[in-house]
């Protein structure tokens, strides 16, 4: 059990970081990979992973040797009295990131059980501030148990694609305009969701030495990656079909003709949709309730359901892809001038300091 917590428990807590809305429907490989080309588009997803794995370590050990298991502490003895700029990037995300995750949650309880987009919308704020309320413990626990789920879900997802249109995917990768990018899609999507990585370094107080956090950061870069990768090989037998798609991977499920297979997928993104949006409000949550000792469970669930209130009000008047494709381009090179290169730099010299 320690060593599932010091090595896998950190990647499962970051890919439930990571996958809400817009990377769970494939909205987000279709803007940041797919889009550049079958083949460039692997070459931006190696970058992504690269980036995400060497932060990762990197952070994990500076939380160690520093103890510093909440997002503020570990800014602050980051960024030093420019601790400031990451919060208000944090927040700004983190409303981001719950909208998408919002607007996509309505869609798909609609899909599901064809209640009203607002019904699923209150279904998914109702989960998340339960899990908030819970806290540190029981999200760990949960997040544990349905990473498992999802790995299964886009496992057999990409198997099915594999085995149905292999020679559709195959011939995808004939199609490579040369003219588009090796990089720069992954270069973006790899610093807008590591900005938001502190936010899961609770689960850093279980690391007891160097090599410990650092082959734990290594490898959370790849269990980040992995869903990703799946949902990719299997929608490029559809590329012309999904670029404009809100929900490309339904356009999968769809060709695949499983209608329980639909319905179960849709089930497991809907369980990732309330993880993201957990994370994101506990790492706030925590910052604060170690700031002010009177903070109590009332006031976490409170704050949470304000966040996801402003939150979807935002992503009803401007729309899933408009969110993906504007917000994330406007604050990913925030996030690498206020906290991706100071762990590259700054947090390096500090460990090897130590």
């Amino acid at each position: 059990m320690q060593t599932f917590r010091k090595y896998f428990l950190p990647g499962f807590i970051f890919q439930s970081l990571i996958i809400g809305g817009g990377y769970g429907t494939g909205r987000e490989i279709v803007e940041f990979f797919l889009k550049f080309g079958p083949v460039h588009g692997l070459w931006n997803m190696l970058i992504t992973t690269i980036i995400w794995s060497v932060v990762l370590a990197l952070c994990f050990e500076l939380c160690r040797i520093g103890k510093n298991y909440n997002y503020q502490l570990f800014i602050k003895d980051l960024l030093g009295k420019f601790w400031i700029a990451y919060e208000v990037l944090y927040i700004f995300g983190m409303i981001l990131v719950l909208s998408v995750m919002g607007s996509a949650s309505g869609d798909i309880i609609n899909q599901m059980i064809e209640l009203d987009h607002f019904f699923g919308v209150c279904i998914m704020m109702f989960l998340v501030s339960f899990m908030v309320f819970k806290g540190s413990v029981f999200i760990e626990k949960i997040f544990s148990y349905w990473s498992i789920v999802l790995y299964c879900g886009f496992g057999i997802l990409f198997i099915l694609a594999i085995s149905n249109f292999s020679i559709e995917i195959i011939d995808a990768f004939q199609n490579q305009d040369k003219n588009t990018s090796l990089w720069k899609g992954g270069v973006k999507y790899a610093a807008y969701n590591i900005g938001l990585a502190p936010a899961i370094f609770f689960c850093t107080k279980h690391f007891k030495s160097k090599n410990e956090a650092v082959f734990s950061g290594i490898l959370a870069g790849v269990i980040g990656i992995l869903p990703a990768f799946f949902m990719y090989i299997s929608m490029l037998s559809f590329n012309s079909d999904i670029l404009q798609s809100t929900f490309p991977v339904n356009i999968v499920l769809d060709a695949l003709g499983y209608d329980y297979l639909k319905f179960f997928f849709q089930i497991i993104l809907f369980g990732t949709f309330i993880e993201t949006g957990a994370s994101l409000i506990h790492g706030l949550n925590q910052r604060v309730f170690d700031s002010f000792s009177n903070v109590s469970n009332n006031h976490r669930i409170t704050f949470s359901l304000i966040a996801l209130v402003i939150s979807i009000f935002l992503s009803e008047k401007i729309g899933l892809i408009k969110l993906i494709s504007n917000g994330y381009g406007m604050i990913t090179w925030g996030y690498w001038l206020v906290f991706v290169i100071p762990v590259l730099i700054i947090g390096s010299i500090k460990i090897f300091k130590k």
